[in-house]
């Protein structure tokens, strides 16, 4: 596992010097906040794409009959009220409404993160993995109704569904187990997710 962290000497980056710095990086790079630290995530996998590709299809083809005021998108900008930390969701429903060249949104409705190695790292300072820290910020953004945490060599969704103000969490394992999201219209089976991966066939009874 290779992780670039950008070496500015001595101190930590504020969230505002981060945005700044992101800005001037070319479109291709991929950076996130971790602790202050500012780190470059390794290019993801064919099969991590293809699973954010199919649930960004599965939510659109959802949200287009029941909520159309909504739309998935993949790595929406998002600034969480967190300092020290500015997380990149793989994908999150925004509003549709947004504005050309708009990189950044202010609420974001719901939020997926397709486990890579890169999420694995420990944060600065902690000894909890980055897609933990990022699962609870996520977790703590107003807007945020569902989380999603997709393993990408099992078919297996950590998902935390906000109800009546309280988060729970059900574990979803085994490609025929049901998904639902009803304030997005979407059920579907895990396997659906993990479609044209190789993931083993055997893994969707």
């Amino acid at each position: 596992m290779q992780i670039a962290v950008h070496d500015r000497g001595s101190g930590r980056m504020s969230t505002s010097e981060f945005r700044s710095f992101q800005a001037r990086r070319p479109d291709h790079e991929r950076w996130e906040l971790v602790g202050g630290v500012p780190m470059m995530m390794t290019p993801p996998t064919i099969a991590h794409n293809q699973i954010a590709s199919n649930l960004e299809r599965l939510l659109n083809d959802a949200l287009a009959r029941h909520a159309p005021a909504w739309l998935a998108a993949q790595r929406p900008g998002l600034d969480l009220g967190a300092d020290d930390f500015r997380p990149e969701p793989d994908v999150g429903v925004i509003d549709a409404n947004y504005g050309a060249g708009q990189r950044f949104v202010d609420n974001a409705y719901l939020l997926a993160e397709i486990v890579s190695d890169t999420d694995e790292v420990i944060v600065p300072g902690t000894d909890r993995r980055w897609i933990e820290v990022k699962r609870e910020l996520y977790r703590t953004h107003p807007h945020c109704q569902a989380v999603l945490v997709i393993a990408q060599h099992r078919m297996e969704v950590a998902l935390d569904l906000k109800v009546e103000g309280m988060w729970t969490p059900p574990l979803l394992q085994g490609g025929a187990t049901k998904l639902s999201l009803r304030d997005f219209g979407l059920t579907c089976r895990v396997a659906d997710l993990y479609e044209r991966t190789p993931v083993p066939r055997t893994q969707s009874a």
